[in-house]
């Protein structure tokens, strides 16, 4: 029986994956910060509950000495993480460091206290959850944009790393998920960007942008990547991800940037000046 190790389980994707996973044979050691207060994994066979603020750099290290303890581990799924919304002179320092504190430390914390073992073994696979904001961006999430692309890059870069020992690092970039994601959003509001936000909106809302996909899809990505046996990094997951990351491609970064310029019915600040 093979073992997936998946942080921020409690709901959403992470759940969805549980579950998926779990259904299809695998041992889950699903890891939340408050684990005591799921109650459906704890109907399923063959799911263990562990305690994990990814945060907190002694738990990471702690928690992943249990899960080893446990049995043998195949993957580790880096799923944590939140969204930071508002303009960047709005967030407060403590705002933008928590971010990445979960975002992307988080990540390689996990990551980091895993290394050793999967060395160990001579395999093993990391999957992270990226998002289409790490293959394109949007306004009014710089920061969260900015966690985003940097775990797409760390992976890229430590891929190389992991290959002299066997071991693989895969992305799932998924673009909306329908679930309480957006209930743990944080917004920061700034009125001076009332029409851009509103405009933004009717790009989530009429698909142009985002189009917001069930979990247990997404999760069916995860689970490709996990088992699909490819030399591949990222798997745009959803319609949406797919589709508007395949435009990006296509027209090229600096033409899909203003093509995204227009839509927003933004002025380009670049104008000549004559000398």
């Amino acid at each position: 029986m093979k073992t997936i190790f998946i942080t921020g389980a409690s709901a959403g994707l992470g759940k969805a994956t549980a579950k998926l996973f779990q259904a299809k044979g695998w041992h889950v050691i699903a890891t939340m910060r408050n684990p005591e207060k799921e109650t459906e994994f704890n109907k399923l066979e063959n799911v263990t509950l562990l305690p994990l603020d990814v945060t907190n750099i002694a738990q990471i290290n702690s928690t992943v000495q249990k899960a080893l303890s446990l049995g043998p581990v195949d993957v580790v799924f880096n799923n944590a993480g939140y969204g930071l919304i508002g303009p960047l002179e709005s967030y407060t320092e403590e705002q933008v460091r928590s971010q990445f504190e979960t975002n992307f430390f988080g990540v390689v914390w996990v990551t980091q206290a895993f290394i050793p073992y999967f060395k160990e073994q001579r395999g093993g696979l990391f999957i992270n959850t990226t998002s289409l904001c790490g293959l394109v961006s949007y306004p009014q999430s710089s920061i969260y944009n900015a966690s985003k692309w940097a775990l797409e890059g760390w992976s890229e870069s430590l891929s190389y790393d992991l290959a002299v020992f066997n071991i693989g690092i895969k992305n799932v970039a998924p673009g909306g998920i329908k679930s309480n994601y957006m209930n743990v959003m944080k917004v920061v509001e700034d009125q001076s960007y009332s029409a851009l936000m509103a405009r933004m909106m009717e790009g989530f809302t009429d698909g142009t942008l985002m189009e917001f996909t069930e979990a247990n899809l997404i999760a069916d990505v995860v689970y490709e990547a996990a088992t699909d046996g490819d030399d591949k990094l990222t798997y745009p997951a959803g319609n949406d991800a797919m589709r508007i990351y395949a435009q990006r491609q296509q027209q090229g970064a600096e033409a899909y940037r203003k093509y995204l310029t227009e839509y927003l019915n933004l002025e380009s600040p670049y104008k000549a000046v004559a000398l």
